[in-house]
């Protein structure tokens, strides 16, 4: 049974006041040249950094027209190929992995790449908001605290609170958070490296509506298990737990068909792995099907995602025009000056 409950905080506060002496002609002057020098040095180092930047820029370009040199679409994807040996690759696909991933603790399993477990606990939190004026000669600074409850995925030390009587909080969670990997993810026939398999991050959380309570003191609460005796009014040291799945790989009947994706890598038997270009960057990347690009998701800002954009674009010019249509309407245009990112 499934019920939602909401979150029912409470709040605490208390304000001190510190003092000390106004700072004197020379404690002033002293300030003023640390800044001076600070900032000299932040000059200086704005010089290095564009330096740095120009020369990075202008190995990775040199890189991408390598590696636009060396790649090789394949349009096969469940046979390996000797001839490719070494060579850079280009190959989309559905993911597929040997064995479902499950926490048996609570009776959940799923056909993934990645399944991560998130645990929270309802913790005191403390906040200070701070101003400082000057009375009778010194400087004052006056400080409120305030403590209140809120679910928290790290555990909060409220040894470090100002005030730890009356907001202490459990040292440890009787739960812990896990992120569980497949051990072997693959794309066809293909293999794909553990630099890859980490790219794969897009995590959306799991809906809970089909498992039933997993044990008689938790309580199943909208996509949340909750270990407590009532979640409408939880108590400091309840938990909360919540899953999270990245790179679908099989077809479920509640999370739709496997998740697809675009890879670009060196081969190495049946194994995807990094490819090193002979400026040393490194390519190998890859990205969901049908993602919009132009900046819009972390991926796109890598060297490999780079290059992959650009095969994406010659793959994108060569379609039929009868067919661009279609495919216009699936995934939304990008300003990178061309067309939809699509495989």
């Amino acid at each position: 049974m499934s019920r939602n409950f909401s979150d029912t905080g409470s709040k605490k506060e208390h304000v001190k006041i510190t003092s000390e002496a106004k700072p004197g002609f020379l404690e002033r002057l002293s300030e003023t040249s640390g800044g001076m020098l600070m900032g000299l040095v932040t000059f200086l180092l704005s010089f290095y950094l564009l330096f740095t930047n120009e020369g990075r820029a202008l190995r990775t370009a040199k890189s991408l027209d390598e590696g636009l040199s060396l790649v090789i679409p394949l349009d096969n994807i469940h046979s390996v190929s000797q001839q490719n040996e070494g060579r850079l690759v280009h190959l989309a696909g559905a993911l597929s992995t040997s064995k479902p991933l499950f926490d048996p603790s609570y009776g959940l399993t799923i056909h993934a790449v990645k399944l991560k477990r998130t645990v929270e606990m309802y913790q005191w939190v403390e906040y200070e908001d701070s101003r400082e004026y000057e009375e009778n000669g010194e400087i004052k600074k006056e400080t409120k605290y305030t403590y209140n409850t809120e679910w928290k995925s790290e555990v909060v030390n409220s040894r470090n609170f100002d005030r730890e009587i009356g907001h202490k909080n459990p040292s440890a969670m009787a739960v812990e958070s896990f992120t569980a990997v497949s051990p072997n993810v693959q794309v066809g026939s293909f293999v794909l490296s553990k630099g890859l398999v980490d790219k794969i991050d897009d995590f959306k959380q799991l809906s809970l509506s089909n498992l039933e309570d997993p044990h008689a003191d938790v309580t199943r609460g909208g996509d949340y298990f909750y270990h407590s005796e009532n979640p409408r009014r939880p108590e400091v040291g309840d938990l909360r737990v919540s899953f999270f799945y990245a790179g679908l790989s099989g077809d479920d009947p509640h999370l739709g068909s496997a998740d697809k994706v675009t890879v670009i890598a060196r081969q190495k038997g049946d194994q995807l792995v990094p490819y090193h270009t002979k400026s040393g960057v490194v390519l190998a990347d890859s990205l969901p099907w049908g993602s919009v690009c132009g900046g819009k998701i972390p991926q796109c800002t890598s060297e490999g995602l780079k290059l992959l954009m650009v095969l994406q674009k010659q793959q994108w010019n060569k379609l039929p025009f009868s067919r661009r249509p279609v495919l216009e309407e699936e995934i939304a245009d990008v300003n990178i000056g061309f067309s939809p990112c699509f495989i």
